[in-house]
């Protein structure tokens, strides 16, 4: 097979959660360059309409689901809306986050349950149910979620007191990896994409704050950009990652080397 071939994804269903701004577009953009079949799942209607005019009129055949995904139970009837629409799902992106900042003796009960669920516990909810319902019988499967290097180090800049973020990142980045090597033998790959500063709604108040001095810490001296996602997003979608599981892989400008 041809080297360029390993990365098209002719056909293939993609779901990305958090899908109708930020990264969320950015990624379901770069699978639906390369032939995905793309289902955005977000809250607000309204945004979710102009992201899917937007991938339309990028060629890109786009379904997208009003979902609030902390309420767990509506997990289920998005991917029956997928199944329904567009077919068994063969890559699922667990894009969808939330942040809060306070300190930790302040954190409220109500921020670190917002942010446990969106970012910990929608992730294995909705890969278990994409898991059993079509990867796993079906043998095959790309799942990808959206860590930050946030997981990987702590801060104790006070303009960066995210507690409850930091964990869930980290939880995750450990999940992914507890979840490849269990549907490993169904080979279903796991891996993650921890992100550093990318601009974004979710980060603009931070970086509004702290963009001087992260550039200065980063050894590219650059933010990241709205294609530097892309094409590992499309690397870890597709054969090309056909022997890679249970990995991460920082996006960052290499500030998290520093």
């Amino acid at each position: 097979m041809a080297v360029m071939d390993l990365f098209r994804l002719n056909g293939q269903v993609a779901l990305v959660t958090g899908g109708s701004r930020g990264l969320g577009l950015q990624i379901a953009e770069a699978l639906g360059e390369v032939g995905c079949k793309v289902a955005i799942s977000a809250r607000k209607p309204e945004e979710l309409h102009a992201a899917k005019e937007h991938l339309q009129e990028r060629g890109v055949q786009t379904l997208s689901c009003v979902c609030d995904l902390q309420k767990f139970d509506c997990i289920p009837a998005l991917v029956d809306d997928v199944l329904k629409g567009l077919g068994d799902i063969d890559i699922l992106v667990n894009n969808a986050g939330a942040t809060w900042g306070a300190a930790a003796e302040d954190y409220p009960d109500e921020a670190w349950h917002k942010v446990m669920n969106l970012n910990v516990n929608v992730p294995f909810f909705l890969s278990r149910e994409v898991g059993r319902r079509c990867m796993i019988r079906r043998r095959q499967g790309k799942i990808i979620n959206i860590a930050s290097i946030a997981g990987l180090k702590a801060s104790a800049d006070s303009g960066m007191r995210t507690i409850a973020y930091n964990t869930s990142k980290a939880a995750l980045i450990h999940f992914t990896r507890a979840l490849a090597a269990e549907w490993g033998h169904f080979d279903i790959n796991v891996n993650a994409i921890c992100p550093g500063f990318f601009p974004t709604k979710m980060s603009a108040g931070l970086l509004d704050k702290i963009s001087d001095t992260v550039i200065a810490r980063t050894p590219l001296g650059r933010l990241g950009g709205e294609e530097d996602l892309k094409g590992a997003v499309v690397f870890l979608a597709s054969r090309a990652s056909r022997h890679i599981t249970g990995q991460f892989l920082a996006i960052d400008g290499g500030s998290s080397i520093t």
